[in-house]
């Protein structure tokens, strides 16, 4: 049974923020039209994705699929207003919870000085017996604490020799798509750039084939429901990780 409990608005007295993700098309399958609300206020968001997606395509080539999947990433970003998108180029499909991973995402936060951090949905299911996917599960926690290593100028020492000096400016980690959500942000206005922002991800919809849901049926039925425990028509909903009192 889908959860009818009320959702709480999340704040937006803020103004910049990092996306981090594991894999292009992941953004836009939770948070793009959230993303393109935000740019459309002034804010400042720039994406990070941990992998290329280049195992993410049965049919071609991982040397292929790789250069093609970032820049339909790159697409996706500028639909909804974000000119900032850059790939640590870990491979895909084994990305492990380690602390090289927490030491590059703290460099990125670090270097970025972001307000908020906004990543996905970093358990094991969504909800259910829904299974997560390896990366995100390993991404998700490994955002969570590369936040707070970010401000801690004791771990990872050597990132102030490389000149990236701690950062304690993140508020909080907000996870797309958690199945412990208690927080929105209404999309109504952007919901369709969200979809086009899905669509831009052509290649690997396509190999998808025609079974997979349509994307702007898939995401109508989440904004839709989240919506609903917003008290609007369509809503994100995002779990938050308080790393500061707002």
């Amino acid at each position: 049974m889908a959860d009818v409990s009320p959702l709480e608005p999340l704040p937006e007295d803020w103004q910049s923020a990092l996306v981090i993700a594991p894999h292009p098309d992941d953004i836009e399958y939770g948070a793009a039209a959230a993303v393109a609300r935000w740019t459309q206020q002034g804010k400042q968001l720039a994406y990070c994705l941990v992998t290329s997606g280049e195992a993410g395509i049965d049919s071609i080539p991982p040397e292929t699929a790789g250069p093609l999947r970032e820049a339909e990433e790159r697409e996706s970003a500028r639909i909804v207003g974000v000119d900032d998108v850059e790939f640590l180029r870990y491979p895909d499909g084994v990305v492990e919870y380690s602390l090289a991973l927490r030491r590059d995402l703290a460099r990125v936060i670090r270097r970025h000085r972001p307000d908020i951090v906004i990543t996905g949905n970093p358990r094991e299911t969504y909800g259910g017996t829904m299974l997560n996917q390896a990366d995100h599960i390993a991404v998700g926690r490994a955002v969570i604490d590369a936040a707070r290593d970010a401000g801690n100028r004791w771990v990872f020492r050597e990132l102030v020799d490389e000149g990236f000096e701690p950062w304690n400016g993140v508020r909080a980690v907000w996870a797309a798509g958690s199945p412990e959500a208690q927080h929105a942000v209404e999309i109504t206005d952007t919901f369709e750039l969200g979809v086009a922002s899905l669509r831009a991800h052509a290649a690997y919809l396509e190999a998808l084939g025609p079974d997979h849901p349509d994307p702007a049926e898939f995401l109508e039925g989440l904004a839709r429901e989240a919506g609903t425990r917003l008290g609007c028509r369509f809503a994100t909903s995002f779990e938050v990780y308080p790393l500061h009192l707002y």
